[in-house]
């Protein structure tokens, strides 16, 4: 389907927009018209995802950031404005795992996944939420995953990490309802990223015996929806939960 540039004029900043699921956010957003200020660790990572926007007649610019450093984070967040003016759109995408048996579990292990995937999405909100508030309107979507609607052995961080952004996204959305600002999650199930390529045989075919459409998805499938939920046709869509995983956990 061709574009429609619906985001023309519009700024989406997007965490662990480097590779995998950001990555295929950044694009998918930049095809759609908007100015994409793409977030992770360091610049460098970003030149892949850069070169892609760039090369499509995209614009973007990257802001090295590790999301867990509150401070730093308000000061990326003026940077961006001092560039782009404005920000629309909202993107907490950046995640990390460290798996592990919760009996052998350092506090490190869990410090580092709930600091990132969860804080992460506090400290953005928190500066972004008051330029969308002057405004009256923003978007903001909240990566998450199955693994938070389920749990899975070896994941009790990653798994409250993300049952957390849930809970913080329903929150934000009553917050912010009355001034034009929407909040929504997405759940990811099985993707296929660099996360998930190195699987064995066993292991895919185990994972396929539980997910209806016998297949895994693929990063556009999880950029789709996030664009669907920037665009005017989710104007009254809010708080919501939308799972994106082939039928795992229906």
């Amino acid at each position: 389907m061709p574009s429609t540039n619906f985001l023309a004029n519009q700024v989406a900043l997007v965490t662990g927009a480097s590779r995998g699921l950001g990555k295929a956010i950044a694009l998918a957003l930049a095809k759609e018209g908007a100015s994409i200020a793409a977030v992770a660790r360091s610049e460098e990572a970003l030149k892949e995802t850069l070169e892609a926007i760039r090369a499509a007649g995209g614009t973007a610019e990257p802001f090295a950031l590790d999301v867990a450093d509150g401070a730093a984070a308000d000061a990326t967040i003026e940077k961006i404005t001092a560039r782009f003016e404005h920000i629309d759109i909202l993107v907490n995408n950046a995640g990390v795992t460290r798996d592990g048996l919760l009996m052998r579990m350092t506090s490190e292990a869990w410090d580092t996944v709930l600091d990132t995937n969860l804080k992460g999405a506090f400290n953005l909100t928190k500066p972004v939420g008051r330029l969308m508030v002057k405004q009256r309107a923003g978007r903001i979507i909240n990566i998450s995953s199955v693994i938070g609607l389920m749990g899975n052995a070896g994941q009790a961080n990653y798994a409250a990490s993300k049952a957390g952004l849930i809970g913080f996204t329903k929150s934000v959305a009553r917050e912010f309802a009355s001034r034009g600002i929407t909040c929504n999650v997405v759940c990811p199930g099985f993707i296929e990223t660099d996360m998930t390529k190195d699987l064995n045989e066993d292991l895919r075919k185990k994972l396929l015996d539980r997910i209806p459409l016998q297949r895994l998805g693929q990063p556009e499938d999880i950029a789709g929806v996030v664009a669907f939920l920037c665009s005017p046709a989710a104007n009254y869509i809010t708080g919501q939960i939308l799972t994106v995983d082939g039928g795992m956990v229906m």
